[in-house]
């Protein structure tokens, strides 16, 4: 998986590739899909939402630059294989969940594999956490129509997001940066997510 589908495209990155191999991917997908784990593809985890595939994960992270040192806040949780991969590579991890029962699961999941560093937190990421901010990194695993106004003001000066944005079909991967007030965009790639659903998401999506 390593080096087929990640480092024949581009991402280089030493310590996001060592991350990759020492999280089990297989671990975070439903046991009839295990055979598909390292795949690269997304697969189901249910209620609608997936484990991204491995290249996008890989160089969503990579884009972030972590050193070992920073705070990250991951919304949309899902089952736990990104912020794992993450929390391999940060100081403190604080992932977002919106669907209770994901939550729940994953935040057994991450504590069942003695992932410390990492705290699920259930409820709509597009707002953040302001009571934990400021974050070093922001990673957003799911669509917006646009980036969320919230993140922007949670993101630490000097820090960096990347969140994918556009329409429910099709985005593109953003890298928001941060130099005191402004905040520059680079566009790496298109993807397709998930809806990120919340306030300052799809409305027209129920919450659950």
């Amino acid at each position: 998986m390593i080096e087929t589908q990640i480092e024949r495209r581009g991402v280089k990155d030493a310590r996001v590739l060592g991350a990759m191999r020492a999280v089990p991917r297989h671990a975070f997908v439903p046991a009839d899909l295990r055979a598909q784990a390292y795949e690269d593809v997304p697969l189901p985890i249910g209620g609608g939402q997936t484990i991204s595939q491995p290249y996008m994960v890989a160089a969503m992270t990579a884009a972030l630059r972590l050193r070992g040192t920073e705070r990250v806040l991951e919304v949309g949780g899902g089952c736990g294989y990104q912020a794992a991969v993450l929390g391999a590579l940060a100081r403190e991890v604080v992932t977002v969940e919106y669907r209770t029962d994901l939550a729940a699961a994953t935040s057994a999941r991450l504590a069942e594999m003695h992932y410390e560093n990492i705290h699920v937190h259930c409820g709509d990421g597009t707002l953040g956490l302001p009571e934990m901010a400021p974050f070093d990194a922001i990673l957003v695993a799911a669509g917006a129509p646009a980036v969320p106004p919230p993140l922007l003001a949670q993101l630490a000066e000097g820090g960096r997001m990347v969140i994918p944005v556009g329409n429910l079909e099709n985005q593109e991967l953003q890298l928001v940066g941060r130099s005191r007030d402004i905040f520059q965009t680079t566009v790496l790639d298109t993807c397709r997510f998930v809806p990120l659903i919340g306030a300052h998401g799809w409305k027209d999506l129920p919450l659950r």
